[in-house]
């Protein structure tokens, strides 16, 4: 094997690339890799600028192995906080929704971690549609096509208990400031939240109360200088509101409540 492709080579071409995690992402790859040729095309791929994801066709996320294809949103650490809150509200046998649901992290860890759970979840983007398909009807989950709540079947309205939507929130003008690897290799309508951040935040937020059980509640992630607007625009929807955030994780997460 060339020095290209052993794994002192990996790693020295990883940190060329400017990859700040060089040594796990090269453990990954060396895992990942079926052979020589295999290897050093991920390796370019990857020091290209492609997320490692897209790469090994897979992410970890809150213990789990979720598929994800290119184009498709590559689930954020952070976005852990988000689906761990989620859980413990959830009941045994809870009817869970996730909207935007992107490769279908989220409910995947609600089928894997709900005892009985039904979980339905919704993305407008076709490639996301077929990814999370994969990660989440194996588990019993059901995927929908379609503008986040447009494609949900009817008889879920006043039902949903636990309705999570990790919604796009950068503001337009900050797409710019992404790494490369989410503004080249993502699709723009999963992280532009319009001018401020928060144009998908109000449409869910208008659109839960008809959705929600009594009592049920709405998780969004949300950036951490928005979360106060954020919690307005929900709370303009008769919901109650609080803030819970990760330090750790650079989390910020709105749980809004129907009253019951």
């Amino acid at each position: 094997m060339s020095d290209v492709v052993d794994g002192a080579g990996v790693v020295e071409r990883l940190r060329a690339a400017g990859c700040v995690f060089a040594e796990e992402e090269a453990a990954m790859l060396l895992a990942a890799a079926r052979g020589p040729a295999e290897l050093g095309l991920m390796v370019e791929r990857r020091a290209s600028g492609l997320p490692l994801e897209h790469v090994v066709g897979w992410a970890e996320f809150a213990g789990l192995r979720i598929t994800v294809d290119p184009g498709v949103f590559v689930p954020r650490r952070r976005t852990g906080f988000l689906v761990e809150r989620a859980v413990a509200l959830a009941a045994p046998g809870a009817l869970c929704v996730d909207l935007c649901c992107g490769s279908g992290a989220a409910a995947a860890v609600l089928l894997d971690r709900v005892a009985g759970a039904e979980v339905h979840a919704s993305d407008v983007e076709p490639a996301a549609v077929a990814c999370a398909r994969r990660n989440v009807e194996p588990r019993g989950g059901r995927v929908y096509e379609g503008d986040l709540f447009a494609p949900l079947p009817p008889e879920l309205r006043g039902r949903v208990e636990v309705l999570v939507a990790n919604v796009p929130y950068v503001p337009t003008g900050d797409i710019g400031l992404l790494p490369p690897e989410a503004r080249d290799h993502e699709p723009l309508v999963t992280l532009d939240g319009g001018p401020d951040g928060l144009d998908v935040l109000r449409r869910v937020a208008a659109g839960a109360p008809e959705w929600l059980a009594p009592g049920g509640h709405l998780l969004v992630e949300t950036g951490e200088r928005q979360a106060g607007a954020a919690a307005e625009a929900v709370s303009a929807h008769g919901l109650e509101v609080r803030i819970a955030t990760c330090e750790e994780r650079y989390a910020t997460v709105l749980v809004a409540t129907r009253a019951g």
